[in-house]
């Protein structure tokens, strides 16, 4: 497969981890994989090209590929129970989603939250319901580890 079929060089990567404990990095193009793969299991690879080859122009050889490496990773498993392949995600998508958001965090505020969604809030404003959201999110986080937020 050529790279420039999946994704462009040098493109970020998710990461997240296989069964085993080891961390697995998920390219962009294998990332739209994942997504048709976490949406609806299993899938063939003939069910994967007719959902991909639209979009991204993917066609079977390289639906494979990408299968097989995802395989390789241990991010993909299938069965071969019946007349085709079945391919199953094997990792939660909250995971790689997670890991994605720790890795940007890190890479590009150093870390800190607080900075991500002040950019974010500078950068777009926020509506009142997206406060109120907020809002709720960080009264269960105070609820969820026993501290107050005077604490922290």
């Amino acid at each position: 497969m050529n790279r420039n079929e999946t994704e462009p060089a040098g493109a970020a990567v998710a990461q997240a981890e296989a069964p085993d404990g080891r961390e697995i990095q998920l390219s962009p193009g294998e990332w739209k994989l994942m997504e048709r793969l976490w949406a609806e299991s299993p899938q063939t690879i003939t069910r994967l090209t007719a959902a991909l080859q639209p979009a991204a122009g993917w066609g079977k050889h390289t639906i494979i590929t990408m299968l097989n490496r995802l395989e390789a990773k241990g991010a993909v498993r299938h069965d071969e129970g019946g007349p085709a392949k079945q391919f199953y995600p094997r990792i939660p998508r909250a995971e790689a989603a997670l890991q994605e958001t720790e890795q940007l965090l890190q890479k590009v505020y150093g870390g800190s939250l607080g900075l991500l969604v002040n950019a974010f809030v500078a950068q777009k404003g926020i509506t009142e319901a997206e406060r109120a959201e907020l809002l709720r999110i960080l009264e269960q986080a105070d609820g969820a580890d026993g501290s107050d937020a005077e604490q922290v």
